[in-house]
Order: C-alpha cells, then sequence, then structure tokens
C-alpha cells in the first residue's frame, strides 16, 4: 500500500498540514486534530475538483502516515505522555522535553530519533500484550 505523507508543523498561532508527496494538498486549524481533519477533506477536494490530474497514489489504496515536528508531537500527545513517562521511556530528562514541547528548543537529529526509536519500542512491546 502506498504512503500518503501528511507534515504537521505548530506555527505561532496554528497548526499546518500538508502532503509531502503531492503538491497541493494543505490543511490547518487550531490543533492537531483540526489540521488532520483540514488535510483529510483537503484530499477529498482535490480529487473531486481535479479528476484529470490525480496522482497515481490518490487513485489506488493508500494510508496517511503523519511526520510530526517534535514540538507539535509532543503537545498532541501530553495527555497520554507526561514528562515523566516520556523520560523513563527515552532517558532524556523532563526538563529537557518541556524545552521542546514548548519550542523553546529543537532537539538535535540524534535526541528526535531517540524519542521516536524509544516510542516504537514501547509500540511494539504493547502489541504483544494479552489482558
Amino acid at each position: 500500500m502506498k504512503q500518503l505523507k501528511i507534515i504537521i508543523e505548530k506555527s505561532s498561532n496554528h497548526y499546518s498540514a500538508f502532503a509531502e508527496n503531492i503538491e497541493g494538498i494543505y490543511g490547518s486549524g487550531d490543533s492537531v486534530l483540526e489540521a488532520k481533519n483540514s488535510i483529510i477533506e483537503s484530499i477529498k477536494l482535490f480529487k473531486k475538483y481535479n479528476k484529470t490530474h490525480i496522482p497515481k497514489i490518490l487513485q489506488q489504496e493508500y494510508e496517511l502516515i503523519y511526520k510530526f515536528d517534535t514540538q507539535s508531537f509532543l503537545n498532541y500527545y501530553k495527555g497520554i505522555f507526561t514528562n515523566a513517562s516520556l523520560e523513563r521511556i527515552t532517558g532524556i530528562k523532563q526538563k529537557q522535553i518541556q524545552h521542546y514541547a514548548s519550542g523553546l528548543k529543537k532537539p538535535r537529529l540524534a535526541q528526535k530519533q531517540k524519542i521516536q526509536n524509544s516510542l516504537k519500542e514501547l509500540a511494539e512491546e504493547l502489541l504483544t500484550f494479552e489482558l
């Protein structure tokens, strides 16, 4: 299945979203959820009004993959992951995580990968659980 990558970024007053691999698909909102809903609506409108120029990826089954900047990700999931839990999962100090979440500091590539890899390991572990 093909992947349509959606970039979600925090600006000064809202969240923006755009398709990384298809030009002309944009969305925005006051929250990540609103930006995600906006981009889905944008895809529908794009397909409806561009019948002769629909990219191959939209002519077949595809999945949406959301790519967040670190600040947007941390704020979107702050009700699920506290800074303390992220410290336990990633080994990154809570204060540093708060700096990333507030936008005061931007993580280096190695720090972003550490966060992403740690969360993927957690997800894989959770998939093995049964209750």
